[in-house]
């Protein structure tokens, strides 16, 4: 019922109530509850009862109470273009459709003429921040990647570059011949490992890497990643990806690719790993984490990481962390997994507010409009998202509904987005600086 109330709300244009006092129906989420108000940590099992209730109504309202107590009435949106340089992949994930191989004829990759073309339409469209991700080309050499970068620099100075999932860092990583024995589990390999990942990041950030994407986390999953992304990273190396990124001072995003053929459990224990990997780099930070080792943002009163980094010392230590996470529904499409039916609304609804709850170190939720549609990203606003992303303009990975490539809003429908959902719109940058501008021209407010 309070799921069709919202939707009807949204449409009529009625401004959603703020968060109320909660009327538990369910006995089981009371000493959850008591948890989220005094921003404890929840359990694994927490989040089992969670998922499991009937009670989904609190689900949502819990949700919706801690996004409120970090972000008020505030939901971010940000001007931006979305770069695909290469649907040319080695891989050949069972759930993707977006790959080529070599010599087909779908197959595409972009030169540095069209790149610089793209970052100049993206200046011109007055964007913040240029995405970019494609797939494992076996034949394209790093340098393609750093001169990619520094192609954009030169013609797009102030434009964020967001680029590289965990996943294209490591086959970097391959390709610059610096991986060498760094495959292993032990010490020497481990090593090895952060040294190769730490060498291509170093370089990439130097051509004008800004931040990282979260994407190719799927689900933290052995027996998940095996059977449906056979050859990609596991879980411990994404995660080294990341720590090393935030040792650089790059901060990332993170993902979790659901309803497909994981469990709950399995996005339950995904999400606890994240939260670890991200205490690791809030004390990194300057928080003084808990007895157990946790940093937990949720508690009445506590400074989010932006404000705490911009108080750091100028010559104190790079230190970067995990910004947001992206729910992202698993979409059939034509992939070998095109049997599966993917997950319902309700199931995409709760998925979000679980995360939220779970995610206490996390300063943000996104729900990314182009995969769970913008009315559907209208509600979660109100199930614990406080970011709807951007613009866009091009997405050649997933197509919901049969949308085309070119799947773009603009900023007149985002705003109006927000405010049938009962926010504020406020716009925002890749590192999540409130934006002023005047036409195309923009900057970070109070930097003037």
């Amino acid at each position: 019922m309070m799921i069709e109330t919202l939707e009807r709300s949204i449409s009529q244009g009625i401004p959603a109530p703020a968060a109320q006092p909660l009327n538990l129906r369910d006995a089981a989420l009371e000493p959850i509850r008591s948890k989220v108000e005094r921003g404890e940590r929840l359990t694994i099992e927490d989040g089992r009862v969670l998922f499991a209730t009937r009670d989904i109504h609190s689900v949502l309202a819990m949700a919706d109470g801690v996004r409120r107590r970090l972000h008020g009435d505030v939901a971010y949106y940000n001007i931006n273009r979305h770069l695909n340089y290469s649907n040319v992949c080695a891989l050949s994930c069972k759930f993707c459709d977006f790959y080529a191989k070599v010599g087909e004829s779908k197959a595409y990759t972009r030169d540095v003429e069209y790149i610089r073309g793209e970052a100049i339409k993206a200046v011109e469209s007055g964007a913040t921040e240029m995405h970019i991700v494609g797939g494992l080309h076996p034949q394209l050499p790093f340098s393609y990647y750093t001169d990619m970068l520094r192609s954009i620099r030169t013609v797009a100075p102030g434009l964020h570059l967001k680029a590289f999932t965990a996943v294209e860092i490591v086959h970097l990583a391959k390709i610059a011949k610096v991986y060498k024995g760094a495959s292993g589990s032990d010490d020497s390999a481990i090593t090895a490992r952060r040294e190769a990942i730490r060498y291509v990041l170093s370089e990439l950030k130097d051509a004008g890497l800004g931040s990282l994407p979260g994407g190719g986390a799927e689900v933290f999953d052995d027996r998940v990643h095996d059977q449906a992304f056979k050859g990609k990273i596991r879980s411990d190396v994404w995660l080294t990806v990341h720590d090393v990124a935030h040792e650089l001072g790059l901060n990332s995003n993170a993902t979790m690719l659901y309803g497909h053929i994981e469990s709950r459990d399995d996005r339950l224990v995904h999400l606890d790993m994240l939260r670890r990997a991200q205490d690791h780099s809030l004390t990194r930070l300057g928080y003084t984490p808990s007895a157990d080792g946790s940093v937990t943002l949720t508690k009445p009163g506590t400074e989010l990481p932006l404000q705490v980094a911009s108080k750091r010392p100028k010559d104190a230590a790079p230190a970067g962390y995990f910004q947001t996470l992206i729910p992202l529904p698993f979409f059939p499409d034509g992939s070998e997994l095109e049997k599966l039916a993917g997950p319902s609304g309700l199931e995409n609804y709760r998925t979000l507010a679980v995360a939220r709850l779970m995610l206490d170190n996390f300063p943000h939720i996104k729900a990314f409009w182009i995969m769970q549609t913008l009315p559907l990203a209208q509600v979660m606003l109100q199930s614990g998202a406080d970011d709807l992303d951007g613009t866009v303009v091009w997405y050649d990975i997933t197509h919901v509904g049969g949308a085309s490539t070119h799947q773009e809003v603009n900023v007149p429908v985002l705003h109006k987005a927000i405010r049938e959902a009962g926010f504020k719109p406020v716009e925002r940058d890749t590192l999540y600086r409130r934006v002023e501008r005047e036409g195309k021209k923009w900057w970070i407010a109070g930097s003037r």
